[in-house]
């Protein structure tokens, strides 16, 4: 199994005709289509991080989404129901392992089935295959210890280590001849005034980036794709800094080995439209694992993974933010409930017992999938001012 990619670590000056900035998973895979699309072209990829794919893409529920969420005929639904279909062929060509272990979207409540049935046929439009809605009896055969009144059955829904693809988009890269940097942060991207000492190349790469170690790359096309610091790199690329991120932390917790028989495959709750998050879920992982969760808490460090994570511009940058104002004023009971239930876990698994009644004790949970190593997802709200 790939666990790394072969890596230069340091460069102090180097030219090539395309440089992508960002070695996580939208990184690796534009930088792979790229190379393939063009291969007479010269690429390097800029990581920050001595190793690969460290941030968001590692840090999720690894859930291979059918589709079903979206608005019909928007760009996210064509391209999450096309994305799947691609994201199995690719892992089968590669060998890497997942499981179609299928979804359901429980509903527990009456008021909440209008809703699950309108995902229905936001499902169907978008193109979303063998979707069906079952019954209480159908819901206890397709998962024995989950309890609802009705569900939205999902079967082409599947887990991966979305890291391990991203590793995998690195192989291939460096295979079709693209170099990968790592330990390159960063700093400035500017437009060169003239050529460098030396060189009789003109303004051929009339781009800069340096990093922060005063490492220069030279190109002639420059693609970012920075993850939760996208904002700020299109800022020191002299383009606009909104939509501006805001990090979010979610917290998980994970059943005890002996309590993996209560989850066969994805339960999702009936997502509530007034809010931007899905909701806590139990998510089954390909090393057999399951994961319950996560809630929505903001982050007071974009990278920040564990509670007490603390960056003081990244905290006064989200505070000082009117889009993130607005919202906060607008989800204030949401955002207290979350951050009550990220501190008392029994409040947590209160919620979890309404699809699993089996749930009746936190001796059977443990509270860190990481062991302590804070491996909780955090993703970027994208926030607009006005």
């Amino acid at each position: 199994m790939l666990t790394s990619v072969c890596v230069c670590v340091c460069v102090l000056y180097s030219v090539c005709d395309v440089a992508v900035v960002g070695g996580g998973i939208v990184g690796l895979a534009s930088a792979r289509e790229l190379i393939l699309r063009h291969p007479n072209l010269t690429f390097t990829l800029l990581e920050k991080e001595k190793e690969l794919a460290l941030h968001q893409t590692g840090h999720n529920s690894g859930v291979i989404h059918s589709g079903i969420y979206y608005t019909p005929g928007s760009l996210k639904a064509r391209l999450c129901v096309k994305g799947a279909s691609l994201a199995y062929s690719y892992c089968d060509s590669k060998g890497v392992p997942y499981r179609r272990c299928g979804k359901l979207i429980v509903a527990v409540e009456r008021e909440e089935v209008p809703r699950l049935k309108a995902l229905y046929e936001r499902g169907l439009k978008n193109g979303v295959k063998e979707l069906r809605l079952i019954d209480a009896r159908a819901i206890r055969e397709r998962e024995p210890y989950c309890r609802g009144i009705m569900a939205l059955d999902s079967p082409h829904t599947g887990i991966v280590d979305w890291r391990l693809v991203a590793l995998t988009y690195g192989k291939d890269f460096q295979q079709a001849g693209g170099s990968i940097v790592t330990g390159f942060e960063v700093s400035d991207i500017t437009m060169a005034t003239e050529s460098p000492a030396g060189s009789s190349e003109g303004l051929k790469y009339p781009v800069v980036i340096r990093s922060s170690k005063g490492e220069e790359v030279r190109c002639r096309y420059v693609l970012t794709c920075g993850g939760l610091y996208s904002d700020r790199l299109s800022e020191i690329s002299g383009c606009r800094a909104e939509p501006r991120i805001v990090p979010f932390r979610g917290d998980y917790l994970v059943l005890k080995p002996e309590k993996n028989y209560l989850i066969k495959g994805n339960i999702y709750p009936v997502p509530d439209p007034r809010f931007p998050f899905l909701g806590v879920h139990f998510t089954p992982r390909v090393d057999g694992s399951v994961w319950l969760g996560p809630n929505a808490v903001l982050a007071f460090k974009r990278e920040g993974y564990n509670l007490y994570d603390f960056n003081a511009k990244d905290f006064t940058d989200a505070l000082s933010f009117r889009g993130l104002q607005k919202l906060v004023l607008k989800n204030v009971v949401y955002g207290v409930g979350e951050m009550y239930r990220g501190l008392f876990l029994s409040a947590q698994v209160k919620i979890l017992q309404k699809y699993i009644p089996e749930l009746s004790r936190i001796s059977g949970l443990l509270g860190d999938p990481g062991g302590g190593t804070g491996k909780c997802p955090l993703w970027g709200l994208y926030c607009l001012a006005g």
